[in-house]
């Protein structure tokens, strides 16, 4: 059997993550703007409200952004920052990742190439994977 050099890292990783809306919700109602705006950007903001459940699709960017941070090990040490990974929709409603500030420049560091995010939602859960390429 083949032994893996230790510096060497994977191709890819995977992250996923599941988010109870009603939880959301009420965290959200308490503690107000405040705790959206230090998780969400403003587009994200804009996008969920523009929707008939906003905490829908809330819930499920923050379960994608939940699982890129799993997929990229950093979720003890070196947090890149909520609002750093941005998930909006491409012109055809396919989710994608957008990197600024910190999570820029891990994912230069770490030399991801492409991140693949997929979510989905029912009227209770809001679940998204990541795979991470490098």
């Amino acid at each position: 059997m083949k032994k893996r050099s230790k510096n060497k890292s994977p191709n890819q990783a995977i992250g996923i993550d599941i988010v109870e809306i009603k939880r959301l919700s009420r965290v959200s109602k308490r503690w107000g703007q405040s705790f959206l705006r230090k998780v969400y950007t403003h587009r994200e903001l804009a996008y969920a409200n523009s929707k008939r459940f906003p905490y829908q699709h809330l819930a499920a960017r923050f379960a994608a952004k939940e699982a890129i941070f799993k997929a990229l090990g950093e979720v003890e040490r070196d947090f890149v920052g909520w609002k750093n990974v941005e998930i909006l929709n491409d012109p055809y409603g396919k989710p994608l990742v957008v990197w600024h500030g910190f999570a820029e420049k891990t994912r230069r560091k770490r030399k991801l190439k492409d991140v693949v995010v997929s979510l989905s939602h029912t009227e209770n859960y809001a679940v998204a994977s990541a795979m991470l390429i490098f």
